[in-house]
């Protein structure tokens, strides 16, 4: 497996063919030394850029070679970090290149309405993207050919590379070849699906055929269920995730627990930009940048910063001021890093291969709860192995055909135990539930709503009356052996411009004869939506009946903890070291701005307890890096200790005896 280094860069440089000088202040040393001062060891550096400028001295390309280039920019920055030991993989973008999409536009992504979708005519952006079904693919071979016989390739990271539907005369035709009807909206994203498949696996081919070692990424965004089938063409994955540039700071985590689960070594990218991509004179607040890569490593991620080089070459020290802040705590932190693997009680399965590839609200919601309240959990799919875990979580929207039933049936049948809610269970038409093990049947949506929940056997931390429940549910009904956990109040009638009451909804009536929870053996099942209702309006009460519920089906977690719901707490296993691995992160982000949410203060917390759940015998436990002994206990199977202060990241190891 290629293990990627802890400390990338990954160094943007799309830049214009109206600036002059490019690179006319490019000092290859100072360049390197400083990024090795900076604690970096990896840089990502650029062959070509989505203004489709080429910025090395290329032979066979030299239209492309960028009109302002001074110098022989990429081998020159590959010479001098790799005098460093620093890696220097190089970006190919892909489907976004503006020169290529103006010289060709018959290779451009067409619609089904015969329009060019991305950037408009008389609009700034290279935004249009290349169809992989042309004989652009021919030339970027050729390209990557160039690229691999020219310098010398640690790897290819391959930028804007995802499955697009198209009506080109190219796709049309070969539809047509393979009994597609490209009048289909659903044949044709199958059809972009098997181009995308057959495009990496020969863009893979080409580059291991002339570097058998080096690296090689597709980036689209985002890695998810759809990475599963095409797995084999990736030597590692880089999951590009910019909080403050749309992707939020739900959506890394959600990726991650998915992601590390594939077999190959993984890395996070954030930005060092305070917003996105392209932000010149920005600089992310320290502590911000410190969370996001201190996260990528409880998470078992390598780190990677995305920076960007201005047009004249010259590295900016301040930034690298910034990212040497951060990545010198990362090196430090390293040891009890590497190799590390996450030790887990749940199974929380996406609907994202469900829903076309998009994030959920469900699953976003389901991630928070679980973080929150300590759980250590991976994102999973239907593909997926589920032995290694003690509880699966179906969140909303997850359906169940007969082949997943069986899985899921096994499960069960195994001594697994299982939380679904809201349409979770039901077979894909919806009409019933697919899983009898549920102990829940179909009647219908329920008639009235916002209905209440009354916590019931559930009300640890709530107050046992009716609890508004913002979204609809199901109506169902438990079989004669269930144990109904949670009852429902009706309201007197839905709000509509005949019968309303008050602002929002109508208030508590009379209970209803459905419930609100109900467990039948090894598993409960909520009929509301109570992971997308957490994600929107963030109601305590949900978060505490989805825990009271887990804590009926895992007694004993992997990780109890103390201290406030926004720390954050992971536990990692380094089998080779014979250790566990405690990380608890606090830092608090906040929507200070209207756009995303930041964080500049890192505010510590005191007197920490812990308790793991372990096998065997415990000889000490220290904090890390610091190596300072810690007193702990071992109590039934658990080992208890307290952590003295937690400054926004701290490690704190269990030596196995």
């Amino acid at each position: 497996m290629t293990k990627l280094r802890f400390r990338q860069i990954h160094l943007d440089f799309h830049t214009s063919e109206h600036i002059p000088g490019v690179g006319s202040e490019f000092d290859a040393d100072e360049f390197a030394e400083t990024l090795k001062a900076a604690h970096v060891n990896s840089v990502t550096c650029f062959a070509r850029c989505h203004h489709g400028w080429i910025y090395y001295d290329t032979e066979q390309f030299p239209e492309r070679r960028h009109p302002e280039l001074s110098c022989n920019l990429l081998a020159e920055q590959i010479e001098a970090c790799h005098a460093r030991d620093i890696r220097v993989p190089i970006y190919i973008t892909v489907q976004w290149d503006h020169y290529t999409a103006r010289e060709h536009p018959e290779w451009l992504v067409c619609d089904e309405n015969g329009c060019i979708p991305g950037t408009k005519p008389f609009e700034p952006g290279f935004y249009r993207r290349l169809c992989l079904n042309t004989p652009y693919v021919d030339w970027l071979e050729a390209f990557t050919i160039e690229v691999c016989e020219t310098l010398e390739v640690d790897g290819i990271f391959f930028d804007i590379v995802a499955p697009t539907p198209c009506c080109c005369q190219y796709c049309i035709e070969d539809m047509l070849k393979e009994g597609l009807n490209p009048a289909d909206g659903r044949h044709r994203a199958a059809y972009a699906n098997q181009v995308l498949r057959d495009f990496q696996e020969r863009l893979f081919s080409v580059v291991r055929s002339l570097h058998s070692e080096a690296m090689v990424f597709f980036n689209s965004g985002h890695v998810g269920p759809c990475h599963r089938s095409i797995i084999h063409t990736f030597t590692h994955l880089e999951l590009e995730s910019l909080p403050s540039g749309g992707w939020g700071y739900m959506h890394f985590p959600m990726a991650q627990r998915y992601a590390r689960r594939l077999g190959v070594d993984t890395m996070g990218v954030t930005g060092k930009f305070h917003t996105t991509w392209g932000d010149f004179g920005s600089f992310k607040n320290p502590a911000a940048l410190e969370f996001e890569c201190m996260n990528m490593l409880a998470l078992g991620a390598k780190c990677s910063i995305g920076d960007q080089l201005h047009p004249t070459g010259r590295i900016c020290y301040d930034t690298y001021q910034l990212i040497g802040s951060v990545y010198g705590k990362v090196e430090a932190a390293e040891p009890w890093c590497e190799d590390a693997k996450p030790l887990v009680d749940i199974g929380l399965m996406t609907p994202e291969e469900f829903t076309g590839g998009r994030l959920h609200d469900a699953a976003l919601g389901a991630v928070r709860i679980l973080q929150e309240s300590r759980h250590q959990f991976d994102v999973i799919d239907s593909e997926s192995d589920f032995s290694p875990y003690r509880v699966l979580v179906l969140p909303d929207e997850i359906p169940v055909n007969d082949s997943l039933a069986e899985k899921l049936s096994a499960f069960i049948a195994a001594g697994g135990t299982l939380l679904a809610s809201y349409h979770s269970g039901l077979a894909p038409d919806e009409r019933s539930f697919n899983l009898p093990e549920l102990g829940v049947a179909l009647i219908a949506e329920t008639p009235l709503y916002p209905d209440f929940i009354v916590p019931g056997k559930l009300s640890e931390g709530l107050y046992n009356t009716g609890h508004v429940m913002y979204l609809r549910g199901m109506e169902v009904s438990p079989i004669a052996e269930a144990d109904v956990l949670s009852w429902v109040i009706q309201p007197y009638f839905n709000r509509t411009w005949e019968h309303f009451c008050s602002h929002r909804h109508t208030p508590p009536a009379a209970p209803a004869d459905y419930p609100g929870a109900v467990r039948n053996g090894n598993c409960i099942y909520f009929p509301h939506p109570v992971f997308t209702t957490y994600d929107q309006s963030a109601p305590l009460w949900c978060k505490k009946l989805v825990v009271n519920a887990l804590d009926l089906l895992l007694p004993q977690p992997v990780l109890r903890a103390g201290g406030p719901s926004t720390a954050l707490f992971t536990v990692n296993t380094q089998p080779a070291q014979r250790r566990l691995v405690v990380h608890v992160l606090h830092y608090v982000p906040e929507r200070r701005g209207k756009s995303f949410d930041t964080i500049e203060d890192i505010i510590p917390i005191f007197d920490v307890p812990v308790s793991v759940r372990v096998k065997g015998g415990v000889s000490s436990v220290y904090l890390a890096p610091q190596g300072q002994e810690l007193a702990f206990a071992q109590v039934d199977g658990r080992v208890e200790f307290m952590i003295p202060r937690v400054d926004g990241h701290q490690m704190a190891v269990l030596q196995m005896a």
